[in-house]
């Protein structure tokens, strides 16, 4: 019988494989065919959910054999991508995009950073097979997914320095985000 520890970093492995295939396969051309913005909206939307992490106290509550440091450094790591995600998109919205270029890379850091701390952490308590439920989710398919979408978004960042934030236009006169991007030439 397989154990618990060896299927969570199946999974875990998995998951990275088949993110990264679809990355690769999918999301590449997808996001060559949207403008900078949209592209940028598009690789960062991903790390808005990072506050899931907050199930860590309660699966924590429910015998989770997390340590208070590492829960807490968990759940501030991710909580602060979240909101810097959230700024990031908000600035490419109302148009400040200096500010959501900064705030883009101050996600790639952040996470790079949680990564590092989360990695040190593992070492000093490996909890492999010790997740369950929605946890074990979390961990197995929205972590892999958080580290595959970095790699994309740094490439959206440097693939496309000096780039228009022009929108891609539809035929109907919708960007991807869905604002009008037709203009009255009446």
């Amino acid at each position: 019988m397989i154990s618990l520890a060896n299927a969570q970093i199946g999974a875990q492995v998995a998951s990275l494989v088949v993110f990264g295939l679809l990355a690769v396969w999918f999301a590449t051309s997808f996001l060559k065919a949207l403008g900078r913005a949209e592209a940028l909206i598009a690789a960062i939307s991903v790390h808005v959910f990072r506050y899931g992490t907050l199930i860590t106290f309660s699966a924590k509550h429910d015998g989770y054999p997390i340590s208070d440091i590492a829960a807490t450094e968990a759940v501030l790591g991710d909580v602060i991508g979240a909101a810097i995600a959230v700024m990031a998109i908000g600035s490419l919205h109302v148009r400040w995009y200096r500010l959501s270029i900064a705030s883009s890379w101050l996600l790639v850091l952040a996470t790079v950073a949680d990564f590092a701390v989360g990695i040190h952490r593992k070492a000093l308590e490996p909890l492999w097979g010790a997740a369950s439920g929605l946890t074990w989710f979390v961990l197995n398919f929205y972590v892999p997914l958080i580290m595959v979408s970095l790699p994309v978004l740094v490439w959206q960042l440097c693939a496309r320095y000096g780039e228009p934030f022009n929108s891609i236009v539809s035929s109907q006169g919708r960007s991807w985000t869905g604002y009008s991007t037709q203009t009255n030439s009446d």
